[in-house]
């Protein structure tokens, strides 16, 4: 591997960490989840921003254009909104177990969108991953409503991945982020002018808040995104896959350094999150393996 190749496996690991790192600042804010996403989605679009201009890249599109991505965007404040309230109902390793079944869902939202049949690879993982989450809904029964917003996280995630996808190839990665954040952050808003909640006292954070906010909106967001956009430049998007995957892994070993106590499970939950990270690695092997065929 030359030089070049190893920084980006290095820088994208890093990323990946600060991706699984989200899920601690979610349990370390205390502000509820629908603020916290209003405050993540309102930094992210300002950093972005500010790297469009350092970096000179045009970010202005059509009308028709923007649409669409402002549409997304709402589904990106959904999804995070249930991530971050599943934390709070339960904990951190919970939530990323569950959450890891994005795959499932993205499986079968795609074909549906793509209008193209189901290959067996894609039912058999979906039924290895449901297999996960029923042992983890076993042996971890009193987070149930935790566990519900997670995997509600995870369908709203499939149906970001695919949306996504669909519209990736005609505009720079880092412009449809870019809007799609603003999508977000103006739906959030007329949601809490509406329930007359964006008043003087939504603006009093503390310290200790605003600090880990500016982590999650700058850092765990703003550059997380840029920097995927950078490392898929040499990277293919297969192996940026496979090391994305690792989020919830990277997540519940961090969680477990940051609150031991809340963190410690049942081997039923550990068991049942190590069916379906495996079935989550394993998905794109068998899919190139045997996608192609079908």
């Amino acid at each position: 591997m030359n030089p070049s190749h190893l920084k980006k496996h290095v820088q994208l690991h890093l990323v990946v960490i600060l991706l699984g790192f989200t899920a601690i600042l979610g349990a370390l804010i205390s502000l509820p989840a629908i603020d916290l996403v209003w405050y993540r989605m309102l930094m992210a679009f300002v950093g972005l921003w500010l790297f469009f201009l350092l970096r000179k890249i045009p970010f202005r599109l059509r009308f028709r254009q923007i649409l669409p991505l402002l549409g997304i965007g709402i589904v990106v404040a959904l999804h995070w909104i249930t991530f971050f309230h599943a934390i709070k109902l339960s904990n951190v390793s919970v939530t990323l177990g569950v959450f890891a079944s994005t795959t499932l869902f993205t499986s079968f939202i795609e074909p549906l969108t793509q209008r193209r049949r189901i290959f067996w690879v894609e039912v058999f993982i979906g039924l290895v991953i449901m297999g996960g989450i029923y042992l983890i809904f076993q042996y971890e029964f009193q987070y149930m409503e935790g566990i519900l917003y997670a995997l509600l996280s995870a369908l709203l995630n499939g149906l970001f991945v695919v949306l996504n996808r669909n519209i990736s190839l005609r505009h720079h990665p880092s412009v449809i982020s870019f809007y799609e954040m603003i999508g977000g952050f103006l739906a959030i808003s007329l949601y809490l002018v509406a329930r007359s909640d964006l008043d003087a006292s939504f603006f009093q954070v503390s310290a200790s808040d605003l600090f880990y906010l500016l982590l999650l909106g700058f850092v765990c967001t703003a550059y997380a995104f840029t920097a995927i956009v950078d490392v898929m430049k040499l990277l293919s998007a297969f192996t940026v896959v496979l090391a994305v995957n690792l989020e919830p892994v990277y997540g519940i070993i961090m969680a477990h350094f940051f609150f031991p106590e809340a963190e410690r499970m049942s081997a039923g939950f550990y068991l049942g999150t190590l069916v379906i990270l495996s079935s989550v690695f394993a998905y794109p092997f068998l899919k190139r393996r045997f996608g192609r065929k079908e």
